[in-house]
Parts: C-alpha cells; sequence; structure tokens
C-alpha cells in the first residue's frame, strides 16, 4: 500500500532568497510520483546544498506532509566576505564556505592576511597548517557577529598579525581582538562602548580589547593634523 499511494504530487519550497523555487526543485532529484515515504530526505538536502552553494546544509530541512506534499524549507548563509587570492575572490559566508567565485571584490567585506589553501566552490575554507588557529578564531569571529546581528558592520577582518586579529568596524573604528577570545562577550563590551557617553558620534580611533589585567577596554582616538 505504501508504495501505491503517497506518492509526491506538490513540493512547496520556503525560506529561498537568492535561488528560484525552480532551480531547488530542479536539483533536489525529486521526480512527480516519487514515493513520500522511500524517499531519502537526506539525500535530498545533500543534492540541493552540492548544488547551490549558499544553502546551508545542516540548516536545511525535509519534511513529508500527507498524502502527497514534500516541504523543503531552505536556509540560506549569510551576506559573505570576499577574500582575493592571486588575481580571484572568492565569497565566504560566515560558516566560512566558498560561496561565489568573482573578478572583483565589490561592496563586500573583506578578509586577508592567510592564503586559502586550495580554495574552490562549495568547499570549506581551509588554510596552510601553521595558521589553523587563526582559521578557526575566523570561524568563531564569524559566528558571534552573525549571531549578534553585526556582520553588516564589518568593513574588514586582518589576519595578518598573529598577536590578535584587527577588524575595521562601522567605517570608524580599529577593533584588536585575542585569537582566543570570548568573541561574543568582547562584541558585547564593544557595542557597549560605542554606545557610552565617551564615545561621541564624529569620533574615530581604535578599540584595543587584547587581555588586559583591569578588565578595561582601551580607547584611542584618532587625532586629527
Amino acid at each position: 500500500a505504501i508504495t501505491l499511494f503517497f506518492r509526491v504530487d506538490t513540493v512547496v519550497i520556503t525560506g529561498e532568497k537568492r535561488y528560484t523555487e525552480a532551480e531547488i526543485r530542479e536539483v533536489s532529484g525529486v521526480k512527480d510520483g516519487d514515493n513520500l515515504f522511500l524517499l531519502n530526505k537526506y539525500q535530498v538536502i545533500r543534492n540541493i546544498a552540492e548544488a547551490l552553494p549558499y544553502v546551508e546544509l545542516e540548516e536545511t530541512r525535509v519534511q513529508r506532509k500527507l498524502p502527497d506534499t514534500l516541504l523543503i524549507e531552505i536556509k540560506e548563509c549569510g551576506d559573505p566576505l570576499a577574500w582575493a587570492q592571486d588575481g580571484t575572490v572568492w565569497l565566504v559566508s560566515p560558516g566560512g564556505k566558498i560561496v561565489e567565485q568573482r573578478n572583483t571584490v565589490g561592496d563586500y567585506p573583506t578578509i586577508d592576511g592567510c592564503r586559502l589553501l586550495a580554495p574552490s566552490v562549495g568547499t570549506l575554507i581551509a588554510l596552510d597548517t601553521e595558521n589553523d588557529t587563526r582559521w578557526q578564531s575566523l570561524l568563531e569571529l564569524l559566528a558571534a557577529l552573525e549571531e549578534a546581528g553585526k556582520l553588516g558592520e564589518v568593513n574588514a577582518i586582518h589576519l595578518g598579525d598573529l598577536s590578535c586579529i584587527t577588524m575595521d568596524y562601522m567605517d570608524r573604528f580599529t577593533v584588536k581582538l585575542d585569537y582566543d577570545a570570548d568573541f561574543a562577550y568582547e562584541l558585547q563590551l564593544l557595542e557597549m562602548s560605542i554606545a557610552s557617553d565617551k564615545i561621541q558620534d564624529n569620533m574615530t580611533g581604535t578599540f584595543d580589547m587584547r587581555q588586559r589585567e583591569d578588565g578595561s577596554i582601551h580607547f584611542r582616538q584618532n587625532v586629527r593634523g
């Protein structure tokens, strides 16, 4: 009875932004008449994520709705950052996945200071072995920025200094962070500092948030010449 009934007649796709429903349906591998119960929904998710790089594998869901409907809920990654290398620009999602190859940086925030190892669209970023610590710290910082809704404030992230991560922020500030910092906590302190009465709207400067014995945040204002 299961093989005779409960066949796919309708596919409902939600959550798409960059891709059309037709694109998602085509790469899903789902055909009209496929059996709902025999359908491997995890393979459907893999098909979509492999063909459409902006789709997040772990956050995409497929559900069956009897008697004849398949529900596909797409989760696309947040806005990417640009990583320029050897004349090619790789767009990297906040989760560290390379989602696109381009010729120019455009308006995307940038990452620099390390070299990508064998970059290709659809793969996670990898760095030289000696840069493993920076790779992990970068992903943790991006996750914290995305969770706080602050990725849009980032202009650039620099990994060239082995002693700290440097971030260009809000077109006004330089932020220095330890690689092993609790980035979620540090971002909260940063936002509180920016919102305080001590930081005026026309100020620019550097927040040094590296290890500090007194727990304070050091801000050095840029002085106009």
